[in-house]
């Protein structure tokens, strides 16, 4: 679904990214891991055209994506989950699902029954302004948000970040629901060590704005997962 090949990228004159490439299949959670620093973050930014590359390609089921701004890359099926949720604050809960209708035509503008049943806060609180909801409630507000636009690819930036356990509980269950339906590739960018080996079919360590290591979950165990995180 998602393929990278070569990316580069530049903050002024300060490279971050060398030469990435990885592929995302649909259905599967390709998680990416490294410590602080490593460039997880500018990756996910650079593939949802928050930040133009700086050379390399960003393709989606073999068509090349040439346009490198964000609402291009929503409209060719990349939703972007942001670390720190960026969620509305003074908008309420539906307003905030309804800004994912803006990369959609006016016949998809409703919100599916699915978010809902994915995430049941969100229907019970659709009255309730954004800012008011604890961090776990805007990170599945976030999640739904994305969902709204349809993607083909779902790219997640540390979502257990300031988490209480049982909403990361309810986030872990509705990513592999999504997997599992086969539509989509997801793409998440996680620290927490649990999780990450969890969620994940296939892994990518980065160090130092480059790709140290690719595995499959049959040979990656937690023990090389917490390891990697360490260095």
């Amino acid at each position: 679904m998602l393929e990278i090949s070569n990316l580069d990228l530049h903050y002024g004159q300060s490279q971050i990214l060398y030469d990435i490439s990885l592929s995302a299949a649909k259905g599967q959670i390709t998680t990416v891991i490294g410590n602080n620093g490593v460039g997880k973050t500018s990756l996910l930014k650079a593939i949802a055209g928050r930040h133009p590359r700086s050379g390399g390609q960003v393709g989606i089921e073999g068509a090349p994506l040439t346009a490198t701004t964000a609402f291009a890359a929503a409209k060719a099926g990349i939703a972007y989950v942001p670390q720190g949720r960026e969620v509305f604050p003074m908008m309420s809960v539906l307003e905030n699902l309804e800004t994912g209708f803006a990369c959609l035509p006016k016949s998809d503008h409703a919100i599916p029954a699915r978010i809902f049943e994915l995430f049941p806060v969100l229907r019970e609180m659709q009255a309730r302004r954004g800012g008011d909801l604890s961090g776990g409630q805007q990170q599945q507000l976030a999640i739904g948000r994305a969902l709204i636009t349809r993607p083909r690819v779902l790219l997640l930036d540390e979502p257990t970040e300031g988490i209480q356990p049982n909403v990361i509980q309810q986030i872990g269950d509705a990513l592999q629901q999504l997997r599992d339906e086969g539509e989509m590739a997801i793409v998440l960018v996680e620290q927490n060590a649990d999780f990450a080996h969890r969620m994940g079919d296939r892994f990518v360590v980065m160090e130092g704005g480059r790709i140290k290591r690719h595995a499959l979950k049959a040979e990656y165990s937690k023990q090389m997962l917490t390891d990697d995180l360490a260095l």
